[in-house]
């Protein structure tokens, strides 16, 4: 069984590194700057998570990244407060703690070898030990790497809004959480808080 190594950032430095790792991410056309990270995870909580793995030549790089963060009914931010609205219905945010995964990739050359589902499961860990009640993910069809990923990590898609292209269609998942949730992992994970 491989054994993983992650990284957990704080927010200065999380946010630089993923505004640095996005670039590596050429399949979404939109990219968070480092302003962008650091104004959307203040004053939360947050988690930055990254995989990192060795080259051929022993240089360890990031391979795969995970940004999540406590997403509240009052949001003030018109983003997520757009979101909150697009999961009424969907998401019981009363007298519960909901995690929204914001964002997060594998690069192509690295999938299929389990650096996304170590992720995951760490990030579950994370938002069991304090608190959290579901986690929530947004995505879209023609992500069909990432819904497969989804699928196997057991989350449940729970609303799908149409788009005049199909393949943008935004499919929004969740998984509750609690220490059951905990038991289902595989992953040997080795994690460096920086």
């Amino acid at each position: 069984m491989p054994h993983y190594h992650l990284r957990e950032y704080p927010l200065q430095q999380g946010a630089l590194e993923i505004a640095y790792i996005e670039e590596f991410f050429n399949e979404f056309p939109k990219r968070k700057t480092a302003n962008d990270i650091i104004s959307r995870l203040q004053d939360r909580e947050f988690q930055i998570l990254m995989a990192e793995a060795p080259l051929e030549d022993g240089t360890v790089v990031p391979v795969s990244y995970k940004v999540s963060h406590e997403l509240r009914a009052d949001e003030t931010d018109p983003a997520l407060v757009d979101l909150v609205q697009r999961l009424q219905g969907s998401v019981a945010f009363s007298g519960r703690r909901i995690l929204y995964n914001w964002l997060g990739a594998t690069r192509r050359d690295w999938r299929g070898q389990g650096h996304f589902r170590a992720l995951t499961e760490e990030q579950e860990v994370w938002a069991v030990s304090r608190g959290f009640d579901e986690m929530v993910v947004k995505t879209k069809n023609r992500y069909y790497d990432m819904r497969g990923a989804l699928d196997t990590l057991q989350f449940n898609v729970i609303k799908l809004e149409a788009s005049p292209d199909v393949m943008d269609a935004k499919v929004y998942l969740s998984k509750p959480l609690g220490l059951s949730v905990l038991d289902a992992h595989r992953s040997r994970r080795q994690v460096t808080r920086a």
